[in-house]
């Protein structure tokens, strides 16, 4: 719009496929893992030392911990070898045969989200350390999440820190803790509310672990071909799964940390997170984030919560206002409770309160599409800025041609469900030399930052690469006002 200044910062994040991870390579077959297996132990240890130094030769340097790696696929088909005792050498070539490299990016980095960085010390008075995630997409369109950093200086300028070459996949944490009224309200959200549900949640405490958990199904055994009983076990499995804990050294910087899927249900993508810097009064500042995983077959909108950006809890959300696409957080508490704007029916924007983060019911229609570029359909582009004015909401909206530009509300500052402005015509919208890519004719983002009197926006360009605009906030809010 030509009445609101917007200046591009020049800065880009192009896909970069040299950044890999190594995943497992095993196929389903059993009689193929038994053929290679034998082959494998076919050689002697003099052959396995020089095919496992070639392989060091070739692939060390594009990993931090390679032969971890190797160490850990080994364990995935270690129960098809009868061999009771091997040479770690052995081991770790087999390992490396169900190895393969994943180019996290080879396709497209893009969907961007930027908060105020963990640690803001050791700055300039007026500067800000900025984080930002990136929907980073690679063979077979698996999204994972990335991480980049930053310094928003007092002047307006942004000069982002160097981008590491390698990637570094988290820990695991094998025995994560779950919290025992969420947990039973989602098995009954879910239709698992029975007596075998019940027995089990009566063995655990408040907290309990997985492995507390997988105690007190063994000891609860289900009645002979009971349908209900093996349904429920497969629920409570599948709910286990997909709330888990993430850990990356404190040695690992930023931008080698890779949130790659872990669950079965996101076992095909994790899909633009909307990160937001959450401050509750009396607690310290935390981060969560929103995001879509997705299975091959299905969407299913899930949590993330984390204090430093090393340790992640990943979650389930639940209730009947947990549908569709692009739920983002308010920063803060609005008259004491949660709230949080979503696409319920994949056309409107919709407003919801909650008393629990982890819970969402009743939504409201905020708004409806008014204008022909958001005619198909409207959505959020992050987390809601808090201005003297209101909350800003920047938008997206669908149009004729599938082409997706972007807008903006204005919200009263205490009844978000008052509109106070839209703007009619699109803020940002995919020039000439951004229509071409993934997916063409698309400017999207998952999360903007205010800083003095500037809107700092990115934004992904046509589902490819992203950049970011800074766009003058006074311009905008009385564009919104007017």
């Amino acid at each position: 719009m030509k009445s609101i200044s917007i200046q591009p910062t020049g800065i880009a994040f192009h896909p970069n496929s040299r950044r890999v991870i190594v995943r497992p390579f095993i196929t389903k077959n059993a009689r193929s893992i038994q053929h290679i297996i034998k082959r494998a132990m076919s050689l002697s240890e003099e052959e396995i030392d020089k095919e496992l130094d070639s392989l060091c030769d070739g692939f060390k340097t594009r990993h931090i911990d390679l032969e971890g790696c190797w160490r850990q696929n080994y364990t995935l088909i270690r129960s098809f070898i009868d061999q009771p005792i091997l040479s770690l050498n052995r081991q770790l070539y087999l390992g490396a045969l169900f190895s393969g490299e994943y180019a996290l990016e080879s396709a497209a980095l893009f969907n961007p989200s930027m908060v105020p960085h963990p640690d803001q010390d050791g700055l300039e008075e007026g500067a800000v350390r900025i984080l930002l995630s990136l929907r980073a997409t690679g063979e077979g369109h698996i999204s994972s999440i990335e991480f980049r950093s930053g310094i928003l200086h007092a002047d307006g300028e942004i000069k982002m820190d160097p981008t590491s070459s390698v990637v570094v996949a988290p820990e695991i944490v094998e025995n994560p803790t779950y919290v025992k009224e969420i947990f039973i309200r989602k098995l009954k959200e879910m239709g698992f509310e029975n007596r075998f549900t019940s027995e089990i949640m009566g063995k655990l405490s408040e907290n309990f672990t997985r492995a507390e958990l997988n105690q007190a199904i063994q000891e609860v055994p289900p009645k002979r071909n009971s349908h209900q009983a093996v349904s429920t076990s497969e629920c409570i499995d599948w709910l286990a799964k997909s709330n888990y804990e993430i850990h990356f050294h404190p040695s690992v910087p930023l931008s080698q940390r890779i949130i790659f899927p872990v669950s079965p249900n996101e076992s095909n993508g994790i899909e633009d997170a909307r990160f937001v810097r959450f401050c509750d009064e009396g607690d310290r500042p935390c981060y969560y984030a929103t995001y879509t995983a997705y299975n091959g077959r299905a969407i299913l909108p899930q949590f993330i919560e984390t204090s430093d950006f090393r340790t992640f809890r990943i979650l389930t959300l639940n209730g009947n206002a947990v549908q569709n696409k692009g739920m983002a957080l308010f920063p803060r508490r609005v008259n004491g409770r949660y709230a949080m704007i979503s696409r319920q029916d994949d056309e409107n924007l919709y407003l919801m309160y909650s008393d629990h983060l982890h819970f969402w019911n009743d939504p409201i229609l905020l708004r409806a599409p008014e204008y022909p570029w958001e005619f198909v359909k409207i959505g959020n582009c992050g987390s809601h800025l808090e201005t003297p004015e209101g909350w800003l909401v920047i938008t997206h909206g669908v149009g004729a041609m599938r082409r997706y530009c972007m807008g903006a509300l204005l919200l009263d500052i205490d009844d978000p469900s008052k509109v106070l402005g839209a703007l009619q015509k699109p803020l940002l919208e995919a020039r000439d030399e951004e229509r071409e890519g993934y997916v063409p004719n698309v400017v999207y983002s998952c999360g903007s930052m205010i800083h003095g009197n500037q809107l700092i926006l990115p934004y992904a360009v046509s589902d490819t690469s992203s950049t970011i605009v800074k766009v003058d906030l006074n311009d905008l809010l009385k564009a919104l006002r007017s």
